[in-house]
């Protein structure tokens, strides 16, 4: 299946990171996009405004919210194919309302695939969910080796974590993406929708504004160019996988296009045993690209963090003949000589008052 060239493709929570880079490789290739986003985080109007200026009338917007079932059934009613981004995304936010991070990443996930079920046809939907719902993974014994947390099970050290993990929702997000994860898989089984879950790992890129609980690496290096402190949660042993924004895409594209083979499953996307980095070593390599770091403070273990997470790419490159293209080293060099130039971004917070921050 192709995205049907005649519909828009509908993004939720197209003016994020994520899905602004989306929705520009789209308008590039001459696909309408439709987004839907509430505009309600720091940042996204930047990216909305950056999106208009470079693609003018192919791009339309509803300002709405998708626990708004009747605005969600109206934009899915249109859409030749769905990206579903829209999502409270921090342990943090979710630990202080819960209720809230339920009703968005929950019941807005339930609001989305009832309007594909009702649709004739049935739009494809990607639903993008997190390695968060594997858990702290405290039934993976690790050792620390070089300065990096790793399995101690030689296998699972060379490929990283697959989708035969058991599912261990911690914290009230783990909870609702967890949730949201299996109603796309059961609606995909059991109503036979054409719907499929990226399990992902850390992304990185353009149009990222990070923050310590979300997009670390942006993050790091927004603190490093305004002269910021960075709180190093842990130890800084932690290993993650990276997976640049423009190999995301790729993906989502051609998970789309295939949607016949991949639909009703779920795949867990990042860098690859390939593309890892630890806190530390990210640090290391942000002071090479910048000459020094502000100054680095030290707290204690966050509720769900995981010492490893990488995640076993073989099953969605077996399904999509995909794989990662850009590595941690080019990638990072490419997210600082972006975020460099940004302005905005490099403003000091006290002084970015009445604009979108970081």
């Amino acid at each position: 299946m192709i995205i049907n060239a005649r519909r828009p493709v509908l993004i939720t929570g197209g003016a994020g990171f994520i899905g602004t880079n989306l929705a520009h490789r789209l308008l590039c290739d001459g696909h309408p996009v439709l987004i839907l986003d509430d505009l309600s985080r720091a940042g996204v109007a930047d990216n909305l405004r950056w999106l208009e200026e470079h693609h003018g009338g192919r791009l339309e917007v509803v300002v709405g919210d998708v626990r708004d079932a009747e605005l969600v059934r109206q934009a899915v009613n249109r859409a030749g194919a769905v990206f579903h981004f829209a999502a409270q995304v921090a342990v943090t936010t979710s630990l202080k309302d819960p209720l809230h991070d339920f009703a968005v990443n929950a019941g807005g996930t339930l609001n989305v695939l009832e309007a594909i079920r009702a649709a004739v046809p049935s739009p494809p939907l990607l639903y993008t969910s997190t390695n968060k719902v594997y858990g702290g993974l405290q039934d993976v014994p690790l050792a620390l080796i070089d300065g990096r947390y790793a399995p101690e099970d030689p296998c699972l050290r060379a490929a990283g974590i697959g989708e035969r993990q058991p599912l261990d929702f911690h914290s009230p997000y783990g909870c609702s993406k967890g949730a949201a994860d299996q109603y796309v898989l059961d609606y995909a089984r059991v109503y036979r929708l054409p719907a499929l879950v990226f399990r992902m790992s850390c992304i990185y890129g353009s149009h990222q504004r990070g923050n310590e609980d979300q997009g670390w690496l942006a993050h790091f290096v927004l603190c490093a160019l305004r002269g910021e402190p960075i709180t190093i949660y842990g130890d800084g042993h932690q290993v993650r996988d990276a997976l640049h924004v423009d190999d995301l895409v790729d993906a989502m594209l051609k998970a789309i296009a295939r949607v016949e083979v991949v639909a009703g499953r779920a795949f867990n996307l990042g860098g690859g045993p390939a593309n890892t980095v630890t806190l530390n070593e990210a640090l290391a390599a942000i002071s090479r690209l910048h000459g020094q770091l502000p100054p680095l403070r030290s707290s204690g273990w966050r509720q769900g963090d995981q010492r490893y997470y990488v995640s076993d790419i073989r099953a969605f490159q077996r399904a999509a003949d995909w794989r990662p293209r850009i590595g941690v080293v080019e990638g990072l060099g490419r997210l600082y000589a972006e975020l460099r130039q940004t302005r905005e971004d490099l403003r000091p917070r006290a002084q970015a008052a009445g604009g979108s921050r970081s």
